[in-house]
């Protein structure tokens, strides 16, 4: 059964499908990492990154293997597009490893010409992954699907999690007190640097803002919505994408707000929660009325 499912991912699109294998194959190794290495790096267990970033981009890469299936025009720039992504995001795990195996930071880490030269090498990868994130995008925006409920839980989701993307260009800026000298530049927290306290796993600050959440919740757009969608089964149709596209943006909106205003995600003030509760509540009213039984609607 494993093998078959394996082999019919391989045809979804090889690159791609083999980097999410790699992926899942590393997991166990970071797991171990955090088990019999005591380092800590920026207040956490130094394989902690690692772990995290094998589960993102191992889900990301067959997700977009998946989403490539239904190109039924420009399937060789799809295939392109989608190979560029795989070394670009293989290149970014290479990278963090060799980092780890340093005891030294992947991201944000000037300190030394060898460190500064990888993380502009990941920079430059970032770039390439954005721009055929965007190409694949921008081709299913023009594919047709037999199940349009799926096709826009698809294409907005793409493009919710191009945002996503695009937000982590706000942690490479310069932060106070930041100089050629500090041997960083840039961090996730927004007011005060990287390393205080912080949730478990996800290294989410509990003291100050983190853009680590807005970037993580608009990466996983692409997972998020079609899921949410086939939630309601039958009853989903493209107005009801539209409804839960549009609620999963004003969730990635809003975490970035309150990041942005150097707020903990696990201390929002009242202005905060009172955005949060009508967003819940234009939600519930909108998906109710989306999700209204009606006539068989024709694919």
């Amino acid at each position: 059964m494993l093998k078959t499912s394996v082999n019919t991912a391989l045809r979804w699109h090889r690159p791609l499908v083999i980097l999410g294998i790699a992926m899942a194959a590393l997991v166990p190794v970071t797991l171990i990492g955090m088990l019999v290495d005591d380092r800590v790096l920026v207040g956490a267990p130094i394989w902690t990154k690692p772990f995290k970033f094998a589960v993102s981009l191992g889900t990301y890469a067959v997700s977009l293997a998946w989403f490539l299936t239904f190109l039924n025009r420009g399937r060789r720039i799809g295939w392109w597009a989608g190979t560029a992504m795989a070394v670009a995001l293989g290149v970014e795990m290479v990278a963090i490893l060799v980092q780890v195996l340093r005891g030294k930071r992947s991201h944000f880490n000037i300190e030394t010409q060898f460190d500064s030269a990888l993380y502009s090498f990941m920079g430059q990868g970032i770039i390439v992954l954005w721009v055929a994130h965007a190409v694949i995008a921008l081709l299913l925006l023009w594919t047709r699907f037999d199940n349009r409920a799926l096709a826009w839980a698809i294409r907005l989701g793409l493009a919710i999690s191009l945002l996503g993307l695009t937000l982590g260009t706000l942690m490479t800026q310069p932060q106070p007190g930041q100089t050629g000298k500090s041997g960083t530049v840039g961090a996730h927290s927004v007011g005060a640097p990287d390393g205080g306290e912080h949730l478990p796993v996800t290294g989410w600050s509990t003291e100050v803002g983190d853009l680590r959440v807005p970037h993580f919740v608009g990466i996983h757009a692409l997972q998020a919505i079609p899921v949410l969608v086939a939630l309601f089964g039958r009853r989903a149709d493209a107005r009801l994408a539209w409804v839960l596209s549009g609620s999963y943006f004003g969730l990635f909106a809003l975490t970035t707000w309150q990041a942005l205003r150097g707020q903990p995600v696990t201390d929002p003030d009242a202005l905060t929660l009172l955005a949060f509760a009508a967003l819940a509540a234009l939600t519930v009213v909108a998906v109710r009325l989306a999700a209204l039984p009606r006539s068989p609607q024709g694919v």
